[in-house]
């Protein structure tokens, strides 16, 4: 990537794929498909994130591991910062 965009850590997100009524596509969060459910977010603002959540892509894709957590795919070089 351009050495002209930063990477800043410790946004506060709220990110899903289940939003009502917006004038594009949404491709459905796999997990609500596999449950039945529109109940599982990818952040939540100030409390939770997915543990198939593995990030967002320009401009506006979800990165996602689901059927697997993703620290069973997410790579150490794929992170800014030590989790686990």
């Amino acid at each position: 990537m351009d050495d002209r965009v930063k990477a800043l850590s410790g946004g506060n997100l709220d990110i899903d794929l289940a939003s009502e009524g917006v004038d594009w596509s949404q491709t459905q969060c796999p997990w609500n498909v596999a449950q039945k459910t529109n109940d599982h977010k990818c952040a939540i603002k100030g409390t939770s994130i997915c543990k198939y959540f593995c990030g967002i892509k320009f401009l506006d894709s979800v990165l996602c591991s689901y059927p697997y957590e993703s620290k069973e795919v997410v790579t150490r070089s794929d992170m800014d910062r030590d989790l686990w």
